[in-house]
């Protein structure tokens, strides 16, 4: 029993020990940084202002160039004519193809509007499926609603239905920016690795099946079962 209160003792002193150690690491880190500050003669720090301001003056010109092109807003364009000149003036497009009748295209609009205006860096477009055939052959769209996340002109991922978005109709919006981070069309600050509808299951959230009809040729809706 003694041996063993002294390695217990022994343990406590390298723990604390460690403790003081990474504490005065950090005080010391702040002391350097302190210093560096105190040492910094007015023209360093003039320079560090201006080179402050210019990023800032950076990214409101950036900031209103985009918005220029139209971002910000969650817009219908009316053909596909319009697709390809609003993708060729912006880095990163999502473009939702859609369908009157389908429920579900409502649902995403929704959220899309909502993303549009926290995005700006991104253009948020929808396009009526119907009026495409084009651009829906080409891009291989078969479920309504598809979103396109065009990057640099090219047509990188797809987001079809709801399966990647917990396989329900009660998505969060959370839940579609994850997705949109996850294929790097959005500046997503959260962590990829945890899909936000993985803790909407803890809390008991019910799951609806998704219905996926891909039959070749035809556009299905990913809500209804008639042609």
């Amino acid at each position: 029993k003694m041996a063993a209160d002294t390695s217990v003792d022994i343990l406590q002193k390298v723990l604390e020990n460690e403790i003081l150690q990474s504490t005065k690491v950090v005080e010391e880190h702040l002391d350097a940084e302190i210093q560096k500050l105190d040492q910094m003669d007015e023209d360093e720090l003039e320079r560090l202002k201006q080179r402050r301001l210019e990023a800032l003056k950076k990214s409101q010109q950036q900031k209103q160039e985009w918005l220029s092109k139209g971002h910000g807003e969650y817009r219908e364009i009316p053909s596909e004519r319009d697709f390809f000149q609003e993708v060729k003036e912006s880095k990163n497009v999502v473009c939702h193809f859609y369908r009157d009748t389908t429920f579900r295209c409502q649902i995403m609009d929704k959220h899309l509007t909502v993303l549009a205006k926290k995005h700006i860096e991104t253009k948020f477009l929808k396009l009526n499926a119907e009026k495409s055939p084009f651009l829906c052959e080409r891009l291989r769209i078969k479920v309504i609603p598809t979103l396109a996340l065009i990057k640099d002109g090219k047509t990188q991922d797809y987001v079809v239905g709801f399966t990647d978005l917990g396989n329900t109709d009660d998505f969060t919006t959370e839940t579609l920016e994850w997705r949109l981070g996850c294929a790097d069309i959005i500046n997503y600050s959260g962590n990829l690795m945890e899909p936000p509808f993985q803790s909407q299951k803890k809390y008991g959230t019910s799951f609806t099946k998704l219905d996926k009809k891909t039959i070749r040729g035809k556009i299905y809706d990913s809500d209804s079962d008639d042609d």
